[in-house]
């Protein structure tokens, strides 16, 4: 292949148009416009596309926004609805999400999923203005699974983020696997106490994630125990009550959990500190989801990466197609396959208590273990 030389003759004066780009790729301008504005259905040789590129390179091309805008009735622009914006877990969905609209020519307009309201018609109105193109939105906890489907029903493009059954396009993790191999690794530690701190139970998500734990329970022949799957939620606050309320719960405790994210594990580490519980020595934890606060934990976490870039990527080509034309679609994104990331917040068990008469919830007296140690089984 030949790359467009970068002789002073060829640049041209000004700014570079399509025409002049055009001119030095060889090409006609009709390909150039599809080629640099993303168009999913141009049928190009990987030669051309590279010469086209490489031409606009060559000539500092850069689209006007605005033109394109006026020209094609639209904004280049994306709205992106997130329950928390600030919440480390999104980084890497974000950026994968900036990354692919950038290369389609988009903006992406950051906000957060509380602007949709009962009686507001915020997603229409924002496209009906011209502002933005469509939305990929993410449920909050608190609302219903059916309040969420009438709140972004109405003519704005949407394609909905780690949940099904909007019927407006989605896209979500193997949230099942995931939780899977969480739970496994725990159980190659030597572990057969495990709880499941979960996620909200409405929630396409934190269905997935007990569907997961549960069928590597019971490949491992263990039984379930319901008093040990805890739908508590997404936030630190809700770890930190799932663990108190296992902790005081009767009869045999748990030696490991498996968290929901790694927002609510942060909550398990800090109510386990309070209540007594070591980590890992008497308990281990793992979390869904990796991100950089897990380096940070005390101990730091040991979690389960999840393809979060890659769901950032895939959600705003489903996007881009529905703009183009296309029909909705549901995809689950699977690739890279979930990976544990090990740390120091997991361990094999310890050897097992046994509560004498008397003693404190859960085996503990004044916030230490009591009682007689047997081997684990």
């Amino acid at each position: 292949m030949t790359t467009p030389g970068r002789s002073s003759r060829d640049r041209p004066r000004g700014r570079a148009t399509l025409r002049d780009v055009a001119k030095l790729a060889g090409v006609s301008i009709s390909v150039v416009s599809r080629e640099l504005n993303g168009d999913p259905v141009l049928r190009a040789r990987d030669e051309t596309r590279q010469r086209i590129q490489d031409a606009a390179k060559v000539l500092g091309y850069t689209p006007s926004h605005a033109a394109r805008s006026l020209r094609l009735a639209r904004a280049f622009a994306i709205g992106l609805l997130l329950p928390e914006v600030t919440n480390p877990i999104y980084d890497l969905l974000i950026r994968g999400i900036e990354d692919v609209a950038d290369k389609l020519g988009y903006q992406v307009l950051l906000g957060r999923t509380e602007r949709l309201q009962p009686e507001g018609d915020f997603l229409r109105r924002l496209v009906g203005e011209g502002r933005v193109d469509g939305f990929l939105v993410q449920r909050r906890d608190e609302t219903d699974v059916h309040e969420f489907a009438h709140l972004i029903e109405g003519g704005a493009p949407v394609v909905v983020l780690n949940s099904r059954g909007s019927r407006r396009g989605s896209a979500v993790l193997d949230d099942a696997a995931g939780a899977r191999l969480a739970t496994e690794h725990l159980l190659e530690l030597g572990h057969r106490d495990i709880a499941l701190i979960g996620g909200d139970v409405q929630s396409h998500t934190g269905r997935a994630r007990e569907r997961g734990y549960l069928e590597a329970i019971k490949a491992a022949g263990m039984r379930r125990r319901s008093a040990w799957i805890l739908h508590s939620g997404y936030s630190t606050e809700a770890g930190e009550r799932a663990i108190r309320e296992l902790s005081l719960a009767g009869g045999r405790r748990p030696t490991a959990v498996v968290v929901a994210n790694v927002t609510a594990a942060l909550g398990v580490l800090r109510g386990a500190r309070e209540i007594g519980l070591a980590v890992p020595q008497q308990l281990s934890v793992v979390a869904i989801h990796d991100s950089w606060i897990a380096d940070y934990a005390w101990p730091s976490l040991t979690t389960v990466r999840m393809p979060l870039y890659e769901l950032g990527q895939e959600a705003v080509r489903l996007l881009h197609l529905r703009l183009m034309g296309e029909r909705a679609m549901d995809v689950t994104v699977d690739q890279p396959a979930p990976v544990v990331v090990s740390r120091s917040s997991t361990a094999p068990p310890p050897r097992r208590v046994t509560r004498p008469r008397g003693a404190g919830p859960a085996g503990y007296a004044n916030g230490n273990l009591a009682g007689r140690a047997e081997p684990q089984t």
